[in-house]
């Protein structure tokens, strides 16, 4: 007897005819690997995105700024503050500077706070809230977002006025919502006028939980600055750690080591760090959706198996040997996969643009996860249909004309 054959394009038409017998199971069954394809592409494409918007934020704000630190009483116990009077002006000397100042937090007390209080009764009720001052040019550095008034400037430093700069939740715990009145608030029993009110700030936002005063007037009423002192510097791109390397010296020629310049860290670290913690998050989601539309292929591929066994028992009576049967419907799954996985890569890429545009970002999707996502299905669904196949080749042609 002359072997039997089952040519690549039959197996297929067969495959594909035993898939549109029933549209709608199919559909569904390949609905879990399109999920699970389509979420896998999304996560990549949107870590991906998100990684190119971090290292951005990071190149324009991160890798322009420089911190110095007062570490004189750890090289002399007898130093004094290492900041000069002058600090702020001799380091936006250096090339490359765009601002400079100093701050500090006031701590005139044991608790290291002082009370805020809109009212000016003595013993009235008021907030415990963090001083600090801060030169104009830390103010600058700092690149705050003014939502009412202004910042204080150069004058009211030499001037040493009593004004304030609030953030907007400071300004709401004092019953402050509008600066048309010029309202005051009292530092201890100081009166202060409130010149601006900000909502944001780019670096050091920690400054939104303080009252800023200006250096000079902190200076006159609580004192010289604490070992706590800090120099915020804004740089050009490509500048801080020349800026991190000449600082110390420009402030301080006789003592260098009284001032540590911190630079910002390598941006490639950061980025991968992110990247690192939203992709595995991710994709361990990715991969219990492609479980369950394993899951799914499998079980309906074995329900198609046991409702065709009659069809399976007259091929085989008919020439069919186990391997054309197993490969049949190990196809119609593998199919089923592909299918999916197109279909799911179509979606994940429309996620992908959908949200890049709504956040007016710069969509990333590598061709490497666009190449590989429709054979992830593919896999996935020959992987699932492999036991049913199996099943369905066991089958002996006299059981199944039988039933």
């Amino acid at each position: 007897m002359e072997p039997t054959s089952f040519a690549l394009r039959d197996l297929v038409s067969e495959a594909l005819a035993g898939i549109l017998q029933r549209p709608g199971r199919a559909a569904l069954t390949a609905l879990g690997t399109v999920l699970g394809v389509g979420a896998f592409v999304a996560v990549l494409g949107l870590t991906a995105t998100a990684s190119s918007q971090i290292d951005s934020r990071f190149s324009l704000l991160t890798a322009t700024e420089v911190t110095v630190e007062d570490v004189a009483r750890e090289q002399n116990e007898f130093a004094g503050p290492a900041f000069p009077d002058n600090a702020g002006e001799r380091v936006e000397r250096l090339g490359g500077v765009e601002h400079a100042g100093v701050h500090w937090p006031v701590r005139p007390g044991e608790d290291g706070q002082l009370s805020v209080r809109s009212s000016p009764v003595a013993g009235s009720a008021g907030e415990k809230t963090d001083v600090v001052a801060a030169t104009p040019g830390a103010l600058l550095a700092a690149v705050p977002h003014l939502s009412q008034g202004r910042l204080y400037d150069a004058y009211h430093a030499r001037a040493r006025q009593r004004v304030v700069v609030l953030s907007d939740s400071v300004a709401a715990r004092l019953g402050i919502t509008t600066l048309e009145a010029q309202p005051a608030v009292f530092i201890g029993d100081q009166p202060f006028t409130v010149i601006g009110i900000i909502d944001d700030v780019q670096r050091k936002p920690d400054l939104l939980l303080s009252v800023l005063v200006p250096h000079t007037t902190a200076e006159q009423l609580w004192g010289a600055p604490t070992e706590e002192a800090e120099m915020l510097i804004s740089t050009r791109i490509g500048a801080a750690a020349q800026i991190a390397d000449e600082a110390p010296t420009a402030l301080r020629p006789d003592h260098p080591e009284y001032l540590k310049a911190i630079a910002p860290p390598d941006p490639k670290k950061l980025r991968s760090s992110v990247t690192s913690d939203l992709g595995e998050l991710f994709l361990l989601l990715a991969a219990i959706c492609l479980v369950i539309g394993a899951v799914g292929i499998a079980n309906t591929t074995l329900v198609a198996v046991l409702e065709r066994t009659g069809e399976i028992g007259l091929r085989r009576a008919v020439g069919a040997r186990s391997r054309h049967v197993a490969s049949q419907f190990l196809t119609e799954s593998g199919v089923l996969g592909a299918l999916g996985g197109l279909v799911g890569t179509s979606i994940g890429t429309l996620v992908v643009v959908t949200v890049a545009v709504a956040r007016d970002w710069t969509p990333v999707i590598h061709t490497g996860t666009l190449a590989a996502a429709p054979a992830i299905g593919l896999v996935t669904g020959l992987l699932a249909g492999l036991y049913p196949a199996l099943r369905a080749a066991r089958i002996q042609p006299v059981e199944a004309l039988r039933r």
